[in-house]
């Protein structure tokens, strides 16, 4: 116990996010220092050896463009490892990025893991982290710490509900007593948002546009509700001639497109509050429910899910950030590690 004391002190704990999306890399005492695309590009030479290029929002701006020795891949899928090796390798940049060799002694590391991931891919993601140069890795459950993010009394004798909405996955988790009770992951989020977009787009205007671009379209104009005034944009792509165009698309136009997948996360809410005890229930109705992550800034996204499920919704302060605050959280805080991580 003394020397693992006396090598925390020289060590700087990391806090990862590694989500779909982004990876988010905390420092103990420092807060965020990283918060970069979850993408690696790779180059591949002719004797067929394969070297990494990028890592973070260079290889993204690759995305699309790359010649055929090049290829740009996000190695989370769905909230999980896809590719073990690239994985790795993204890791392994982001902790010598945030360490910058400030001290001899590894860093002990917080990795925030979508609920329900089976122990295969448990194992992938701690493996990766020691592989990367971690000390010790601890694995925290993404509805906890995105509760904790979002200031959510998790310790209390109460019942919260988080809905966290990601790039790969939605966590719907129900917290009391510091432990999640109910929990619910579905792989409906960011990612579905923009390919719903994309057919969207190419099924009323016959436009073909990339993912990059719809995910442009989503933060620019992305609505859940029909807002007061509608927003609009020109986006460009390729028609089904094969020519290049321009079409002006509305919020009106988005909210059409997202409306199945939005339901699809309205339906995973009501399927957890269909199980919920009666007490915590009770709770529930008095706390409404609290939504965390990228999704939550889908303008209008509280009031959807506000009138399809029949409870009050808000979005907490920096939802973006939530799961990144509360994964630092847990590392900085060795009671609070002992119960979340289960450790």
């Amino acid at each position: 116990m003394f020397l693992d004391n006396l090598i925390g002190i020289f060590s700087d704990d990391m806090a990862i996010d590694l989500g779909t999306a982004n990876t988010i890399v905390s420092v103990s005492g420092k807060g965020i220092i990283i918060n970069e695309p979850s993408v690696v590009a790779t180059k591949t030479d002719k004797s067929g050896s394969v070297k990494i290029l990028a890592v973070g929002s260079v290889a993204k701006d690759m995305i699309g463009k790359t010649p055929t020795n090049i290829t740009a891949v996000r190695p989370m899928k769905d909230g999980v490892i896809a590719d073990f090796e690239m994985t790795e390798r993204m890791i392994r940049y982001f902790i010598e990025k945030a360490h910058k060799r400030r001290s001899f002694v590894r860093p002990r590391v917080a990795i925030c893991i979508p609920h329900g991931i089976t122990q295969v891919e448990r194992k992938a993601v701690y493996e990766s982290a020691l592989s990367a140069g971690a000390r010790q890795v601890f694995l925290v459950e993404e509805p906890m710490v995105a509760a904790l993010g979002a200031g959510i009394p998790v310790n209390e004798p109460c019942g919260n509900m988080i809905v966290d909405i990601g790039g790969g996955t939605t966590e719907v988790g129900v917290t009391s007593l510091g432990g999640l009770v109910l929990s619910k992951s579905i792989k409906v989020a960011g990612d579905r948002f923009d390919k719903a977009i994309v057919d969207y787009v190419r099924q009323t205007t016959n436009l073909n546009i990339g993912e990059r671009t719809a995910e442009n379209i989503k933060f620019k104009i992305g609505a859940a509700y029909e807002l007061d005034e509608p927003i609009k944009m020109f986006v460009k792509g390729r028609d089904g001639s094969g020519f290049l165009s321009t079409i002006e698309l509305t919020s009106s136009d988005i909210k059409d497109a997202l409306k199945e997948p939005l339901k699809e996360v309205a339906t995973a809410i009501r399927n957890v509050l269909e199980d919920m005890p009666a007490d915590l229930a009770g709770d529930i109705v008095d706390n409404g429910i609290v939504l965390t992550g990228g999704g939550a800034l889908i303008r209008g996204i509280d009031d959807f899910l506000s009138n399809a499920i029949k409870l009050k919704v808000q979005i907490a302060e920096d939802p973006l950030l939530a799961v990144a605050r509360g994964t630092a959280k847990v590392i900085e805080d060795k009671d609070l590690l002992k119960l979340i991580s289960g450790e």
